[in-house]
């Protein structure tokens, strides 16, 4: 029986995390053991807190400690604006940039006809129910400007199509990117310049 076998499997899962190969995660898991009492303790337990009290928000998908996120309860956020990201990553982008002061709806994807993912996978049909019953007045489409969310936008914005000010973001998103790639100014940049579908 080898003695670093926890140590190689707890390698083995950091090599999962996104943007860690196997170097990188022997160097993390390496400096947590060194750092012990300071590092790997606490995130241990983190962890385990985090494991057992994160879920997603009912009524947009961001990720939080309650069933309803805090951005969705603060009456400040209610503007009668809902920007659409695809995931939670582009969610805190967003919010990261502290441009936008009203309320998301995260996807959890992009439709995609090669994976099987037509609307029902996604929270389209959540969209368009939050879309009637909340006043909306604008919906930001600020979907990855990659060939899969644009297709989403565009079915997005034939559904609510005569319901309500459809905008996308404009300059600033490179054809491919991601949000989560971008900087704060060029994410403002953008959401300042957004323009109707």
């Amino acid at each position: 029986m080898s003695s670093t076998r926890d140590i190689d499997a707890l390698i083995d899962l950091m090599t999962r995390l996104p943007g860690l190969g196997p170097r990188s995660a022997r160097r993390a898991v390496l400096h947590l053991i060194r750092k012990r009492a300071l590092l790997l303790t606490p995130l241990a337990d983190m962890m385990q807190t985090v494991a057992a009290t994160a879920r997603e928000c009912i009524n947009c998908g961001n990720v939080g400690t309650a069933d309803i996120c805090d951005i969705c309860t603060s009456e400040k956020r209610a503007n009668g604006e809902i920007c659409v990201v695809e995931d939670v990553a582009d969610l805190w982008a967003m919010e990261r940039s502290g441009v936008f002061k009203g309320r998301y709806h995260v996807l959890g994807g992009t439709l995609s006809a090669l994976d099987a993912i037509g609307p029902q996978e996604l929270r389209i049909p959540r969209l368009l129910d939050r879309v009637r019953d909340e006043a909306v007045s604008e919906v930001i489409l600020a979907l990855n400007a990659t060939i899969d969310g644009q297709t989403t936008a565009h079915y997005i914005a034939d559904q609510l199509e005569g319901q309500v000010r459809l905008t996308s973001l404009a300059q600033g998103v490179p054809i491919g990117g991601e949000l989560d790639y971008l900087d704060d100014g060029t994410i403002t940049a953008a959401m300042r310049a957004r323009k109707s579908i």
